[in-house]
């Protein structure tokens, strides 16, 4: 098998400098190239498990040399990856912030070929040499780790298996352990625990039941109620299991049996001091003890037993919190019901979790066929096969894909959404990248990182619709984004991973239905209903202004449609509705109310007179051979009141008196109106002013 070369990265704006270090490596290593810091982050990003040195140049555009070492400083790429800097740059201060930002080794140009070489071979093999060290002491690390846990599994099954429990529970005890313990340290400082602690206290979990070895099988499997004899001898199994761990002849100091044993002995106590052993009380009870007993109540409660059945999630969480399974400390119901629904998606997706790592196991199995590969190198395969599914389903949904970290201020595509949207894959200070701004522009940017910056760790999830331009269309978007966040004791918004969907024919064909609903097809004017929702929202927003509502009609409509026909007289409504959305305002509402009849909803400050003989006017004349008039009633606020079914009858009525008079008129509705009868004359309340048409 040939011998796979080392991968080299040169980073240098001169093509021929490129081409000179080129000629120089080529035969012995495997070249890529980057002709400025913008497109070298972007090649360590794409490679960065394969590249095993990077020659640098300082100056350069975009991001310089020192810039690029600052992301790599960052991203922590300097930890596994040595970077040479070259560069006529020979000054002190050159060199020495290069070699404190974590530069390996310097190359002054012009380049000679033996130094070089010399140069990169050393590099090369003492990362080589550090790396095999560290992976030889990390899988010495991990080997001893899982041993260790693999044995207090062991042991712990073997007691779930004696009791006839499932296979589950010791796991879903640790991972519950886990989950309140991390959020207790959150919303308290009460408990001073470290994460070395909180995984100390869920791997001594396993071992809370370990007493149950000493019970009689026919007592921990009992389908039936325990007598009072069956039971006194069933709750020894506490203090059993945390003799049986001091009485072990060695280890008696490490903090992991010292909490195993708490957790043993005082799982059973409760808050309020009714607990078995020893009736201990609070916080006299250690908070690894606490925890546990919340989580052993909440598994046993959701879990099928000899003697019971499973109860759903919600039923024993409101258990718990109802205190019918006993006392707990305020602080850890609340850390139960807050995240509720996270335990009920986290310990639902063990058996998908328990599916995906047979899975895994059947790759690495495949995988060590080949003894000549590292641990390392079989982590880095197992990540490039990732990466390839990854690329492949983000390329058959096509949607586009990203992450954006805060901290370097930058953007990654997938290949797929780089290629979509005509933009590199990396993507360094995208408020600054023209294309970027000219694709979505800064309001949406600034909206859509606000919304994520908003975000918590529990609720992580926003979505956010608006249009980007793609090939000179502008189009709708939505993205659909997960704030990430630090595993601080005090998080620290991190960036985001999200995907783009396009929603522009759906938004669309949404607009269209939305404007059918709210508008009349014939007219094109607001219905009805939708008028009446837009002026009572008009009216909540602005209280303190003055409205009116006109009612128009026309007076002989009736006729042009039995002279001339319905054809004709949908002319004579669409005339009617053009001249009167060309003569009111635009912040006015006009809509047709059916038949012949319009609305005008108008706001108005000193007198609303002038405008309606200027509309009457401006609607009304000839329309080939019919002569459009109209007859008006208008309401206002002031007389009336804000309530918009007044407001509406009352113009109502105003128009009825204003019909009377033989049309072409205008009516204020005023207070004698509501006492007038159909046969009162109109004389007595038309105003002199009316304007006959």
């Amino acid at each position: 098998m040939e011998k796979k070369k080392h991968k080299i990265l040169i980073v240098d704006d001169s093509e021929m400098n490129r081409a000179i270090l080129l000629e120089m490596l080529e035969d012995e290593y495997d070249i890529i190239e980057a002709e400025d810091g913008e497109r070298a982050i972007e090649m360590i990003q794409k490679h960065e498990t394969e590249i095993s040195l990077i020659l640098l140049d300082i100056v350069m555009p975009k991001i310089d040399g020192f810039g690029v070492l600052k992301i790599m400083e960052q991203k922590r790429w300097i930890e596994d990856i040595p970077v040479i800097m070259i560069s006529a740059e020979s000054g002190a201060s050159h060199v020495e912030k290069a070699y404190k930002m974590g530069v390996t080794d310097f190359i002054s140009r012009p380049f000679d070929a033996l130094i070089v070489h010399k140069r990169v071979v050393n590099t090369i093999l003492l990362y080589a040499k550090q790396k095999r060290l560290m992976s030889i002491v990390e899988e010495q690390i991990y080997e001893k780790e899982v041993r260790s846990s693999l044995m207090i599994d062991i042991l712990s099954h073997i007691v779930e298996f004696r009791n006839g429990e499932s296979g589950l529970h010791v796991l879903h005890v640790r991972t519950l352990t886990e989950m309140l313990l991390h959020y207790l340290v959150r919303i308290t400082d009460q408990y001073k625990l470290s994460e070395e602690d909180i995984a100390m206290i869920g791997v001594a979990s396993a071992l809370h039941d370990i007493g149950k070895i000493a019970i009689p099988a026919e007592i921990l499997n009992k389908p039936g109620r325990l007598t009072d004899e069956e039971f006194a001898q069933m709750k020894t199994h506490s203090a059993v299991g945390a003799q049986m761990l001091k009485e072990l002849p060695i280890h008696q100091e490490e903090p992991l049996v010292q909490i195993a044993h708490d957790i043993c002995r005082w799982h059973h106590e409760r808050y309020d001091g009714r607990g078995y052993p020893d009736g201990l009380k609070g916080d006299d009870i250690p908070i690894s003890a606490q925890i546990v007993a919340l989580a052993d109540v909440y598994d046993a409660l959701t879990s099928e037993r000899c003697y019971k059945k499973a109860f759903s999630h919600e039923k024993a969480v409101q258990m718990i919190l109802n205190g019918e399974c006993g006392t707990f400390n305020p602080l850890l119901l609340k850390c139960l019901s807050e995240l509720s629904d996270h335990i009920r998606d986290e310990l639902g997706n063990n058996f998908a979790d328990s599916s995906n790592q047979r899975e895994m196991r059947k790759v690495v199995v495949e995988m060590l066929k080949y003894e000549d590969l590292s641990s390392s190198e079989i982590t880095h395969r197992l990540l490039e096969h990732e990466r390839m599914k990854y690329s492949f389903f983000a390329e058959m949904s096509e949607e586009i894909q990203f992450e954006y970290t805060s901290v370097p201020s930058m953007v990654n595509l997938s290949e797929w959404s780089a290629k979509k949207l005509g933009l590199s894959e990396i993507i360094v200070e995208p408020m600054k990248n023209e294309k970027i701004v000219n694709m979505m522009d800064t309001e949406n940017m600034n909206s859509l990182i606000k919304m994520l910056r908003n975000t918590t760790p529990e609720k992580p999830v926003v979505q956010y619709d608006c249009t980007i331009k793609l090939n000179g269309e502008d189009r709708w978007m939505r993205f659909i984004c997960r704030a990430m966040w630090s595993n601080d004791e005090q998080p620290q918004y991190t960036g985001a991973i999200g995907k783009v969907v396009d929603i522009h024919d759906a938004r669309i064909q949404r607009n269209n239905l939305e404007h059918m609903a709210a508008h009349d097809w014939l007219t094109g004017l607001f219905n009805h209903n939708y008028a009446k929702r837009e002026i009572l929202d008009r009216i909540k927003k602005r209280p303190d202004s003055k409205f009116a509502i006109v009612i128009m009609d026309l007076d002989t409509f009736r006729n042009a449609n039995y002279t001339h026909g319905h054809l004709f007289g949908n002319k004579i409504l669409k005339e009617t509705a053009n001249k009167l959305k060309q003569n009111i305002r635009s912040d006015d509402i006009a809509a047709r109310i059916g038949g012949d009849e319009f609305l005008i909803f108008m706001e108005y400050k000193d007198g609303i007179s002038a405008a309606i003989e200027r509309i009457m006017s401006r609607v009304s004349g000839k329309y080939e051979e019919f002569v459009i008039s109209l007859s008006v009633g208008l309401a206002e606020t002031d007389i009336v009141g804000a309530d918009y079914d007044k407001l509406f009858s009352a113009a109502n009525q105003a128009l009825s008196v204003a019909k009377k008079t033989g049309g072409g008129k205008y009516m204020v509705y005023n207070d004698t109106m509501s006492d007038i009868s159909s046969e009162l004359s109109p004389i007595d309340v038309i105003k002199d002013n009316n304007t006959n048409l």
